[in-house]
């Protein structure tokens, strides 16, 4: 193998290794993010609120497009991903009121 070659081949070794922590970081983010949103969860069907907050998920909706920009991520792919994100928890505070 050439040194060119092999060179290739750690630099994407390293592109790998990275992608792989940032993984693990976006997987262990996730599960805190689900833990807080699953504490509110509990709160609302203790006081009998509703599982949705149109208001407050535009609001985090717009923050997050906004970030997305700063970070130069395509804010609609924000958009998309957040949406997925509050579809999952509103269905878990539906499962907790019922």
């Amino acid at each position: 193998m050439s040194d060119v070659v092999t060179r290739a081949a750690e630099l994407l070794q390293e592109h790998r290794d990275s992608i792989d922590r940032l993984d693990a970081i976006l997987v262990f983010t996730l599960a805190e993010r689900f833990k807080q949103t699953q504490a509110v969860g509990v709160l609302k069907a203790r006081h009998d609120l509703p599982p949705s907050d149109p208001a407050r998920e535009e609001s985090q909706i717009a923050r997050l497009q906004d970030l997305a920009v700063q970070a130069d991520l395509d804010p609609e792919f924000a958009k998309k991903f957040l949406n997925f994100v509050i579809q999952e928890v509103i269905q878990h505070h539906k499962q907790k009121q019922s």
